[in-house]
């Protein structure tokens, strides 16, 4: 009798003519929503969209789900909670199934002081996105990077995907842009916006083996840096360690690197981040001994990007909207968080707000104006550079991740998201009113 590893057959095979850009697709996806970016605010999103009873596609081109939040290893969830003294809870959604499932299972910790920010596992957090968007019956395509859209006048009606197993086409109802780079909009040839000089990204890192009883002041660390980055050719002249209570564990984020659009320039970024990181450790070891001189690198984060392209949407937030914390008509989503703008090699503008602090988001500040059924939410909605340095953190991201789910609801699959910011906002605010109102 054969073996059965003899005994299985294989053939041969060529595919009928090269590939070309005008090929039908090998693969085509059809759902009510195609979302574009599976970072906090696509997963978000994605799976308020499921949530609806729509179908949905999300789709990345990274091979595993998270985006930024769990592949470039940020630590921390930012914007979540107002500041002191009442530290209000501002975000509700995903991340009460978030805060309470890695919660009960130790895999996060909260940093209270001027507000309050929540460290957690990157692996678990990981995983926690993979199983959650599988329960909600989300079809997800990974290792899939946007190569073309189909307009159809107002409307975007399909998306092409390059991928290793062929071009895939996803047909849907309604788009959501949370690519982080606004590469849906770009690609469909709507208004993009881009800073006028570099806004920097950080090279994160997760470093083990430290005697976390000893960290340093986090002022005293920042001076230290600043006073010795010449010394230790360190670009960034400041620097933040998030300690893991209990497990010997830090994220740092202590480099600046450069966020290009171009391939080529944005794989150089990636190799001088962490060079970066590397002289980042050495400085370590050798001035705080006593907590970092056993310190190993656990893991390189995947390059941090901030700001790079944005959609020139229907309103555009400005800074001064932020600091007088307009409420819009429309408002989807608030923080307090700081203005923290990227724009200096050496450092960054640190503004804060006072304790009854709140500034908004509205739908409009999401919404191209030139498509009906295209959201951006992330950080690539529409803002002047310091508004946007403002909202773009994960607590804020995730609801406009949601109400972007509830404005497509509402649109319907042929209807516009424009009418929904206008003449029913108010629906559409109370639809979202856990991450609007107390």
């Amino acid at each position: 009798m054969p073996h059965p590893l003899t005994d299985l057959p294989v053939r041969t095979v060529v595919r009928p003519g090269p590939a070309r850009p005008t090929d039908a697709p090998e693969h085509v996806v059809t759902a009510d929503v195609c979302v574009v970016g599976a970072g906090i605010a696509g997963v978000s999103a994605a799976v308020e969209s499921a949530r609806l009873g729509r179908a949905v596609v999300l789709v990345d081109s990274l091979p595993v789900l998270g985006g930024q939040m769990v592949n470039s290893l940020i630590g921390l969830f930012c914007g979540v909670f107002g500041n002191a003294p009442e530290h209000r809870r501002l975000t509700h959604g995903i991340f009460d199934d978030i805060l309470a499932d890695l919660g009960a299972s130790g895999d996060l910790f909260y940093r209270v002081g001027h507000t309050t920010t929540v460290g957690y596992d990157e692996v678990r957090l990981g995983r926690w996105v993979e199983d959650t968007v599988r329960e909600h019956g989300i079809k997800v395509l990974t290792g899939a990077s946007l190569v073309g859209v189909d307009r159809e006048g107002d409307r975007v009606v399909g998306t092409r995907f390059a991928t290793r197993f062929g071009a895939v086409d996803v047909r849907a109802h309604g788009f959501v842009d949370a690519s982080g780079d606004a590469a849906l909009c770009w690609a469909a040839g709507l208004p993009c916006r881009l800073p006028d000089r570099e806004i920097y990204g950080s090279q994160q890192l997760v470093v083990e083996n430290l005697v976390e009883t000893a960290a340093p002041d986090p002022a005293d660390l920042s001076a230290r840096v600043d006073a010795k980055a010449a010394e230790y050719g360190l670009r960034r002249h400041d620097g933040l360690a998030f300690f893991f209570p209990g497990r010997g564990t830090a994220v740092l984020n202590m480099t600046h690197i450069e966020a290009p659009l171009d391939p080529i320039a944005a794989a150089e970024a990636q190799l001088e981040g962490k060079a970066q990181a590397d002289r980042v450790v050495d400085f370590l070891r050798a001035e705080f001994p006593e907590v970092f001189g056993k310190a190993a690198v656990r893991a390189y984060g995947l390059p941090g990007r901030r700001q790079t392209r944005w959609v020139a949407a229907a309103h555009q937030l400005t800074v001064d909207e932020v600091r007088a914390g307009i409420r819009f008509p429309d408002a989807v989503a608030r923080t307090a968080w700081p203005i923290e703008l990227h724009d200096s090699p050496a450092g960054y503008v640190w503004e804060t707000f006072d304790a009854d602090h709140l500034h908004y988001v509205p739908l409009r500040s999401m919404a191209p104006p030139d498509v009906t059924n295209v959201l951006a939410a992330g950080r690539c909605i529409d803002g002047d550079a310091a508004a946007l340095s403002s909202v773009r953190v994960m607590g804020p991201c995730a609801a406009m991740g949601h109400a972007a789910a509830h404005a497509l609801d509402m649109a319907g699959p042929d209807g516009s998201v424009h009418t929904v910011s206008a003449e029913r906002a108010g629906e559409l605010v109370a639809r979202v009113r856990v991450n609007v109102d107390d």
